[in-house]
């Protein structure tokens, strides 16, 4: 027995000590792979930080008047770029909400119209056939019509699908001055209409009311800016460009000038065009015009007198660029080909699927903006900054948060703005970087997506119309009332 025993602990022994010797040499290997390995990853982050530093500080800010953001994160330490796993999580489409439809039928007549002695008839007159509404007009506009002035009632009515009534706001008459009044009636969600009374003499407290040359703010920016925050002139230029009469292009060569109501804003909240409009100075005809509407759940938007929407075109033009090299879509990666030739090919004998091409295809979920290199990049909206810095294919990325949980990506970026941090609130038309050819890029482009709630969302879709381009029910109010208030009083 007891040779028995001592013939095994030799053995035993002798596995242990192979085992361990064995395991000794591999987390050795490993270890100085993983020492490697960390030892790669500092010095490619240590290059990365380089980089991005020298391109930081190759930036200067030229234009002093800029004040299109604000620092939320004042007196915090914490700037880390680090992405969150959130700003890019994929939702399935049909996730996007179903009322982004909007009211696509909305549309706004505009007049003055004759004083008579039924003027309590006005509704009925301007063909809204509402008798409810119409006995509403009549008890409420008793006094109304006892301070008018003038020869005529101004007036915006806006209709919405099968002529149903929407807003209407009067004005007690084409004249503008402290005495000045905007009623403005629409439907209740609770059932039956609401008024709301304004007063030009409040409103003009806080308004600016500027004329410039249409062909300055068309063809010279340089001037326009000498009299609006740098954000406001790329505004402007957009704005104005997207109204502009196509039946009428000798306007630009005549005296016409742009009338603006402009609040220059303070601390507390944004510079804003309220009103647009391109008029001719000796009559005051307006030939186009556009109203800013303000919203609390999602960003605000610019819609025409006419009541039509017009803030597409700015959710998709971040920039001044030559062409859209590619959409949203499937496209191409790699192209593959079966090594099995066979040796004598006959014509008539169709084709082995295993000798063909094989084409591969990745999702493209954005839009591609070619331009030179160092063309500056706009923000679309009011937003916040939530990443700035490399990732991965993105390359240099800026990413904005909206309200209504939209957020925007500008990728491939060669630079920042040096103001820019994380956390910083910027308004629409801060530039807040430029185009490059970082990440996986074959070419200097701005790659752009706008995404809601998670799911990508192709701007130029025929199909897709979100509640930021659409006129909401509840919002033909303030349109009207914005009309008569605050733009030129049609006459007579």
């Amino acid at each position: 027995m007891k040779l028995s025993v001592n013939h095994r602990k030799p053995r035993t022994r002798g596995k242990f000590s192979f085992i361990s010797a064995v395991l000794f040499v591999a987390i050795q290997f490993c270890g100085l792979d993983l020492i490697g390995l960390s030892q790669a990853q500092t010095k490619q982050t240590t290059n990365k930080t380089k980089n991005v530093a020298q391109i930081r500080q190759k930036l200067v800010i030229t234009n002093a008047k800029s004040v299109g953001f604000k620092d939320t994160f004042s007196g915090k330490l914490s700037k880390s770029n680090s992405l969150n796993p959130e700003l890019f999580r994929r939702k399935e489409a049909d996730e996007l909400v179903a009322d982004t439809i909007g009211n696509l039928d909305y549309r706004v007549q505009r007049g003055c119209y004759r004083r008579s002695f039924t003027e309590s008839n006005l509704p009925a007159n301007l063909g809204i056939n509402n008798p409810e509404f119409s006995e509403f007009f009549k008890s409420q506009t008793k006094s109304f019509f006892d301070r008018m002035r003038g020869n005529c009632i101004p007036y915006a009515l806006a209709l919405g699908n099968r002529n149903r009534f929407d807003s209407l706001s009067i004005m007690n008459g084409p004249l503008q001055d402290s005495k000045t009044e905007i009623w403005t009636f629409t439907p209740s969600a609770a059932g039956g209409f609401l008024v709301q009374q304004d007063y030009l003499r409040d409103e003009s407290q806080k308004f600016t009311e500027i004329e410039l040359p249409l062909r300055d703010v068309l063809y010279d920016p340089n001037k326009v800016s000498d009299k609006l925050p740098v954000e406001l002139v790329w505004e402007l230029n957009s704005l104005i460009k997207q109204i502009y009469p196509e039946d009428n292009n000798s306007l630009e060569n005549s005296n016409s000038v742009v009338r603006l109501l402009v609040d220059f804003g303070d601390r507390d909240h944004w510079a804003q065009i309220w009103a647009a409009e391109i008029l001719d100075p000796s009559n005051k005809e307006v030939f186009a015009s556009a109203f800013w509407l303000e919203r609390d759940d999602i960003p605000g938007g610019f819609f025409t007198g006419n009541g039509e929407a017009i803030e597409r075109a700015f959710w998709t033009n971040p920039l001044s660029y030559r062409r859209i090299s590619r959409g949203v879509g499937n496209v191409p990666v790699t192209r593959k080909k079966s090594t099995k030739i066979a040796a004598n090919t006959n014509a008539t004998t169709p084709a082995n699927p295993a000798t063909q091409s094989k084409q591969r295809y990745r999702a493209h979920m954005g839009v591609d903006y070619a331009a030179p290199i160092g063309t500056p990049v706009f923000s679309v909206a009011n937003g916040k900054v939530v990443h700035i810095g490399f990732s991965g294919a993105f390359g240099n990325l800026i990413i904005l948060e909206h309200d209504g949980g939209y957020r925007t990506y500008y990728a491939h970026l060669s630079n920042y703005n040096v103001d820019l941090e994380l956390g910083n609130q910027v308004r629409r038309g801060f530039e807040i970087g430029y185009v490059g050819s970082t990440g996986r890029s074959t070419g200097p482009h701005l790659h752009f997506e706008l995404r809601k709630d998670g799911v990508y969302v192709d701007p130029y879709s025929s199909l897709m119309q979100l509640d930021l381009w659409s006129m909401r029910d509840n919002e033909s109010g303030q349109l009207t009332r914005q009309i008569l208030l605050l733009g030129n009083s049609p006459q007579l």
